[in-house]
C-alpha cells in the first residue's frame, strides 16, 4: 500500500514540472540552438537541429504516460509524418510552410473523423479507460451515447480550431517577417498552445463529470400510496 502510494506521489509530483519542461524543451532550447546555430550551420540545418528536443521530449513522454493503441498509434504517426517532411523540405523557409500545411491536414484529419462520426477524442478516451481497467467496448458503447457523443464531437471541433489557428499564426508571421521570425514563432505558437490547453481542460473536465453522472446508479423512485 505504501509503496502504491509513493509511486502516486512521485508522478503528481512529476506532472507539476511538466509545464517547465515544455517550455524549455518546445521553445528555450530550440531558440538556443535556432538563435546561435544559424550563422555557423545555416538556416535549415538550425531550424531542423531545434526540432530534435520537442521531438525527443515528445517521444519521452510518450513512454513515460504509456500511451498506447489508437492514441500512440496517432502520435508516433504524428511525429513521423512530421519528423520526413521536415528533412525532405531542403530549406528552412519550405520547412516551416510545409509544417504550416501539415497542420492544415491534421485539422481535416479531426474534422473528417467528426463528420463520419467517429471523433478522434472519443478514441483517446477509450485508451485512456483502457488504462484504467475498463473493457474497450463498454467504454465505446458507453461514449456514444448522445449525453456524452456530443462533448466528444465538439471536442473535436476544438481540436480543429486548435490546428488551424496555430497554422493562421506561423503562416502570417512568415509571410510577413519570414524564416527571422522563427524565434517570435516559438513564444507565439506555445502561448497559444496553453491557452487551448486550458480550454481542452474545460472540457475534459465537463466530459469526466458527464461520464460520472450516466456511470452512477440512478436512486429508486419514491413509491407513494395512499393509505384505503
Amino acid at each position: 500500500m505504501m509503496s502504491g502510494i509513493t509511486a502516486k506521489d512521485d508522478k503528481g509530483a512529476m506532472k507539476k514540472y511538466y509545464i517547465f519542461l515544455e517550455i524549455l524543451f518546445y521553445v528555450v532550447v530550440p531558440y538556443l540552438i535556432w538563435t546561435n546555430g544559424r550563422e555557423g550551420l545555416g538556416d535549415y540545418w538550425a531550424l531542423l537541429l531545434s526540432t530534435a528536443p520537442g521531438f525527443a521530449y515528445t517521444i519521452v513522454r510518450f513512454i513515460v504516460d504509456r500511451e498506447f493503441n489508437v492514441t500512440g498509434i496517432f502520435i508516433l504517426f504524428s511525429l513521423l509524418v512530421g519528423t520526413v517532411i521536415d528533412i525532405l523540405s531542403g530549406s528552412a523557409e519550405r520547412m516551416l510552410w510545409n509544417q504550416v500545411y501539415l497542420g492544415v491536414a491534421f485539422s481535416f484529419v479531426y474534422l473528417l473523423s467528426m463528420l463520419i462520426k467517429k471523433p478522434l477524442p472519443l478514441f483517446f478516451f477509450i485508451d485512456v479507460a483502457f488504462l484504467q481497467g475498463y473493457d474497450r467496448e463498454s467504454s465505446r458503447k458507453q461514449f456514444y451515447r448522445k449525453e456524452l457523443f456530443k462533448w466528444f464531437q465538439l471536442l473535436t471541433l476544438m481540436f480543429v480550431i486548435r490546428g488551424l489557428t496555430l497554422a493562421g499564426i506561423k503562416a502570417w508571421l512568415l509571410d510577413r517577417y519570414g524564416v527571422d521570425s522563427y524565434g517570435t514563432m516559438l513564444i507565439y505558437l506555445r502561448i497559444t498552445g496553453w491557452v487551448f490547453a486550458a480550454v481542452f481542460i474545460w472540457f475534459y473536465l465537463n466530459i469526466y463529470k458527464e461520464i460520472k453522472r450516466l456511470t452512477q446508479p440512478q436512486p429508486l423512485q419514491a413509491i407513494t400510496k395512499e393509505n384505503p
